[in-house]
């Protein structure tokens, strides 16, 4: 869930609906690739697809619901990596991983944007990791995460 691989650009061409040459730092995710196709194809985006189209972002043709934080849950043992799952804000990270370890971290993306100092035990945070965590746990339930 770090940021090399949470900000992954996303490229697109469509010259006859996208202006070249276009960035946007709009949170998009992965997910929003179907709604985004279906969107330019003009087909109507199912109510049960979790992503949004990005269309809105890109022909700037009306305003972009802009997300205000990106939910991210790895569910594999591979790659040497531990399972984990959190939220991330224009500001904050908050990531929890579990199995087979139960470790918790906090990044401040503003004053950190390597990531080199986790603050989830950092008093001046407190606030911060406690609104998170709500966030958090928010998210899991409107994404019906119930996998943990």
């Amino acid at each position: 869930m770090y940021e090399e691989t949470m900000r992954t650009p996303m490229m697109m061409r469509f010259p006859a609906r996208v202006k070249s040459g276009q960035k946007a730092e709009a949170m998009v995710m992965n997910i929003d690739i179907a709604p985004t196709l279906l969107d330019f194809a003009g087909v109507e985006i199912p109510s049960d697809i979790q992503g949004r189209s990005m269309k809105p972002i890109v022909t700037k043709t009306k305003d972009y619901d802009q997300r205000e934080e990106v939910y991210y849950h790895y569910y594999q043992l591979s790659f040497g990596l531990t399972k984990h799952y959190g939220i991330r804000t224009d500001r904050y990270k908050l990531i929890h991983f579990y199995d087979p370890v139960d470790a918790w971290e906090l990044y401040d993306l503003k004053k950190d944007p390597e990531e080199m100092h986790n603050r989830i035990d950092d008093p001046a945070y407190s606030g911060v990791v406690k609104e998170m965590k709500k966030r958090l746990a928010e998210k899991q339930k409107a994404v019906e995460d119930t996998s943990l």
